[in-house]
């Protein structure tokens, strides 16, 4: 009788916390189906389907895919814009030394300055020599979601990251655009309690969750510094 009696408080505080544990997935997963994406905070609409707002993701892309602060990145994109450098024309003809000064020290990309202007130059001749310039027609000519990657990453300094952060939020709107998500992303929805299978991930919904859980790792990065000081 006892036993019974334990065996069932144990039961309901399990209950208890499971249902606090749903709530807190349930807490989570709505907040983060809210977050901006990437290409929004740039005012990048790419529910557009245009080459023009395309190729202003794929060079912001580029510029998330290196090893620096997504807010030099994203202030990088911005000098980009600032001197109307958003085409790949435009680029090859404002040339190496107007890449590297203004607009890659405006926007604070100074280590890999020169390097990372090189890799623009290169992207945007190859973009114009193999499919017109046009990343729609990139698309239409990959076989499938494979081939798809593959020819993203045969551009010059393109490896699997970058190719990501480009193919992820064209999920919704490109039919060939399904790359897995980072194992970054599956940690953190772990962590956070968000069960990414149970979105269809091809949804508009599922970029926003993803999007919000990258962002979260500088918050679960500075809390668990917190908790290290402590």
């Amino acid at each position: 009788m006892g036993a019974s009696n334990h065996g069932s408080d144990r039961t309901l505080g399990h209950s208890a916390s499971a249902r606090r544990s749903g709530r807190l997935r349930a807490g989570s997963d709505v907040l983060l189906a809210r977050s901006q994406l990437y290409s929004e905070e740039l005012g990048i609409a790419l529910g557009r389907n245009d080459d023009g707002e395309l190729f202003k993701w794929f060079l912001a892309s580029i510029l998330f895919g290196h090893r620096i602060s997504e807010t030099i990145a994203r202030h990088t994109y911005q000098a980009f814009e600032r001197y109307g450098l958003l085409a790949p024309q435009r680029i090859l003809a404002a040339g190496w030394d107007f890449l590297v000064n203004p607009v890659m020290r405006e926007g604070g990309f100074v280590r890999y300055d020169g390097k990372t202007s090189r890799q623009v130059l290169r992207v945007c001749e190859q973009l114009l020599a193999d499919y017109g310039g046009s990343l729609t027609r990139l698309h239409e000519e990959a076989h499938d979601a494979c081939d798809l990657e593959a020819r993203l990453q045969r551009f010059y300094g393109i490896g699997p990251v970058t190719s990501n952060i480009f193919l992820r939020e064209l999920r919704p709107y490109w039919r060939k655009a399904d790359p897995a998500p980072l194992p970054i992303v599956h940690d953190l929805a772990r962590r956070l309690g968000v069960h990414l299978a149970g979105y269809n991930r091809k949804t508009l919904a599922f970029v926003r969750i993803e999007a919000g859980l990258i962002r979260s790792r500088h918050q679960l990065a500075g809390r668990a510094e917190s908790a290290r000081r402590m």
